[in-house]
């Protein structure tokens, strides 16, 4: 089988501020190369992990140059350019593409909850509009919609639209998307938790958080997967499950921001209306983190 254009570790990029909340371009460039390093073998930014919906296209446009310029020779850099509006996806579509991103990443709408035809006119239309592959993002619990297998299905037959970051934790869900797509046609896991289970029903790696600090174990657990052993990463799997689960305590991007800073590679504050970790739940996180051999 063939590897998958975006590789199988994919790590949704977070966006680094500066204290006084500006973009931190050079720090952005070094949080790709340090990925990169850790075993990142694609990199998608400004994502929903990267605040997308709290940046202005200027700094969009600056962090996907950036990253071009750190790492866009090593791995392939995925622009999230999906938004709740399709001119706008297409108009950053276009500027993805102008600056050199490998491929896209279009969620689903969120707030305005489309039918199943107007999910299919919103990505159809921004697909035209473009020659980059596309990975598309179901995540119901952010954007309020769930786009189902059988609609999935209808976009895959789009040449551009190659693949799937799907993020609804149904296993169920999953399957039945890759029980109807072509082949070829690349399914991800959009929880990290879920890694492994969805590796089993035939997915091809992971658009992930924890990856942010563990990346390279989690490409060894996919590794093992693939070759036959198991066991092995299962034994992984369980041994990465809560600091998996630890990176929801609450909103992602808090506790992987926070998590970082810990870790002594700090990226600064989310923005508003996001807010930093409580105390409590920052101790949590550290005593997660300790546990797994993150800090000292």
């Amino acid at each position: 089988m063939s590897e998958p254009i975006f590789g199988r570790v994919v790590t949704a990029m977070v966006t680094p501020f500066t204290r006084e909340g500006e973009l931190d371009a050079p720090r952005a460039a070094q949080l790709a190369r340090r990925l990169v390093e850790m075993g990142s073998d694609g990199l998608v930014v400004t994502g929903t992990t990267g605040e997308s919906p709290v940046l202005a296209t200027e700094e969009k446009v600056r962090l996907w140059e950036t990253v071009l310029e750190a790492v866009g020779d090593r791995v392939p850099v995925v622009a999230g350019t999906g938004t709740n509006c399709t001119r706008d996806s297409v108009h950053l579509t276009r500027l993805a593409e102008r600056a050199g991103a490998s491929g896209v990443m279009l969620v689903t709408p969120y707030y305005n909850k489309p039918p199943a035809e107007g999910l299919l006119l919103h990505f159809r239309t921004i697909a035209e509009s473009t020659s980059l592959p596309i990975i598309l993002y179901n995540v119901p619990g952010r954007t309020g919609v769930n786009m189902t297998p059988a609609t999935v299905a209808r976009l895959a037959e789009i040449p551009n639209i190659v693949a799937l970051k799907e993020a609804s934790a149904n296993l169920d869900q999953v399957t039945e998307v890759l029980r109807l797509v072509p082949p070829g046609f690349s399914v991800y896991s959009g929880d990290d938790s879920l890694t492994l289970p969805v590796l089993a029903v035939g997915g091809v790696g992971v658009v992930s958080v924890a990856s942010h600090l563990v990346a390279g174990e989690i490409a060894h657990m996919v590794r093992a997967w693939r070759e036959g052993r198991v066991e092995e990463a299962a034994r992984i799997h369980r041994r990465l499950f809560p600091l998996f689960r630890a990176m929801f305590l609450t909103t992602n991007p808090v506790p992987v921001k926070a998590a970082l800073r810990l870790a002594g590679f700090d990226v600064g504050p989310v923005r508003p209306p996001l807010c930093e970790l409580g105390s409590q739940e920052e101790q949590a996180l550290a005593g997660v983190m300790r546990a797994s051999g993150l800090l000292a």
